[in-house]
């Protein structure tokens, strides 16, 4: 049995599934957003949306079958929910979903850049001076 890591409810995948086209097999992508995870074992599925020329597109992939090559998370989506079935009445800009930010513990934190200062001081050039 195949399991997918690393991908929740809310992201974007990136699903590749084996298809047959004139007696060859190749692998088909199929980018969207994960709106659900169903069942256990043999019986998990999983539900992808995206919009195809403006219309919505589900597809349901069983887990366990042997046409399911692999499951890649493009962007990790920033969602409350288990399952995503209000997606389905949303158009527009309002279908997406807020991503959060890749955080990793090596990645340097910002630091300010100082202000350039001069390596020796200049020496002092003899203003005009004022009348007194």
């Amino acid at each position: 049995m195949r399991e997918f890591q690393g991908a929740n409810v809310g992201d974007t995948v990136r699903v590749q599934f084996k298809i047959l086209e004139e007696g060859s097999e190749r692998l088909q992508l199929f980018e969207g957003i994960l709106l659900k995870v169903r069942g256990t074992g043999v019986s998990k599925t999983i539900t992808v949306r995206k919009t195809s020329f403006g219309v919505g597109v589900e597809r349901i992939f069983p887990v366990a079958s042997p046409r399911f090559a692999g499951i890649n998370a493009v962007r990790r989506g920033k969602v409350r929910r288990s399952k995503l079935y209000y997606m389905r009445g949303l158009t527009g800009k309002a279908h997406k979903v807020q991503f959060q930010e890749e955080t990793k513990g090596d990645r340097p934190t910002k630091t300010p850049v100082a202000a350039a200062t001069p390596a020796a001081p200049e020496a002092e050039t003899p203003a005009a001076s004022k009348p007194a």
